[in-house]
């Protein structure tokens, strides 16, 4: 799993956070359901590149005829990370006849809940590369996941910092969806293989209404450490802005260290050159180059049909998933039953190729 972490910062930029509409629906579409907040400050990047990069995908088969004559659409929604409220929303999704499989779905909380109710199972409802892979939480009947899950990349992480002789690490971490569990993960881990963690600091995602202040006791407790290095185990904003204050801190020269779910192209628009030598988990290859036919294929798919959109791990993850999902019906003419999708059982999660760079890469050309 170390093999995943890619150490730089990434060259691109996101673009601002919209709340992506589903397209004109036609009675002979066939409709593909994801579950996404594009406006929760934690998931936002992430859901927006998941639902571009599939779309991206369905723009390409549709402009081939479609499946079988039938054109691709997604139907994404907002669940405001709330757990229930994407249990409800699946719901409507089953209900709904003409909504043949789901995917990309990004909320750890509501997808335990989903898993804790086989609802999928129960329904023959198939749900494809949810931006989750720990089979605790999606391991029940009809999760397809594409990724390895966040317990990989935590213990990836700790173990890179350890093997790069790490004397003093600060973790930080939050109160919400996955960051309890994986600070437990955390403590295992590092006493495990050694590796000397002085402080676990917790940041409070409810109190969004505190921001500044939660943020300011986050980074004056780990510039208190003066650590070698600091393991992240938070998203969104929350790391963005903490990345932000400690490169402008007496902590700077720390090594930081975060999941996959980190933009890095939001890293280097938040710092800059400060972020050289972050080490970010990744659970799809690099995508600003085209050496794997993967990459290159979704290079040119985006420059022709979303040219506007930065290159990011996010919308190649995305696109994979819409690859997944796109090419499953193809094998049971005009009209798959939800049983059918995928028609391969217990697909196994992607691991990325190694890729350690010393520094970022140029940026792609415009449009690319």
């Amino acid at each position: 799993m170390s093999r995943n972490l890619i150490r730089c910062a990434l060259a691109g930029l996101t673009a601002a956070v919209f709340l992506f509409v589903g397209p004109a629906v036609r009675a002979q579409d066939l409709l593909v359901g994801q579950v996404a907040s594009q406006t929760s400050p934690v998931t936002a990047a992430n859901a927006r590149g998941m639902a571009i990069g599939i779309k991206t995908y369905f723009d390409s088969v549709n402009d081939q005829g479609g499946v079988s004559g039938r054109s691709v659409k997604l139907i994404t929604k907002d669940d405001g990370l709330v757990p229930g409220k994407m249990v409800e929303i699946t719901k409507e999704f089953i209900a709904d006849k003409n909504v043949l499989v789901l995917a990309g779905y990004v909320n750890t909380g509501g997808l335990t809940e989903l898993s804790k109710a086989n609802l999928l199972g129960g329904s023959g409802m198939a749900l494809v590369a949810p931006l989750q892979g720990d089979k605790s939480i999606v391991g029940a009947a009809n999760f397809f996941p594409f990724r390895s899950g966040y317990p990989d990349e935590v213990t990836a992480l700790i173990k890179e910092a350890q093997s790069n002789f790490k004397k003093k690490a600060v973790v930080v971490y939050w109160n919400v969806t996955f960051g309890p569990a994986m600070m437990q993960l955390a403590q295992e881990v590092s006493k495990e293989v050694g590796l000397n963690v002085t402080a676990w600091v917790p940041i409070d995602a409810k109190a969004q209404d505190k921001f500044d202040a939660v943020m300011k006791q986050a980074v004056d407790a780990v510039v208190k450490e003066s650590p070698d290095a600091v393991i992240m185990l938070i998203s969104g904003r929350y790391a963005l802005e903490f990345v932000k204050q400690i490169k402008n801190s007496a902590a700077k020269t720390a090594q930081l260290y975060a999941m996959s779910i980190v933009p890095s192209g939001d890293v280097v628009k938040a710092v800059g050159d400060a972020a050289r030598g972050m080490v970010i988990a990744q659970a799809v290859p690099f995508p600003f180059s085209p050496s794997r036919p993967l990459v290159s294929e979704y290079q040119k798919t985006m420059k022709r049909y979303a040219p506007d959109e930065p290159l990011s791990f996010a919308t190649l993850e995305g696109f994979v998933a819409g690859k997944i999902t796109a090419t499953a019906p193809t094998r049971h003419g005009a009209h798959p039953p939800r049983d059918t999708v995928p028609s391969s059982p217990n697909p196994k999660p992607a691991r990325s190729p190694a890729a350690g760079l010393p520094h970022p890469p140029p940026p792609p050309p415009s449009g690319a």
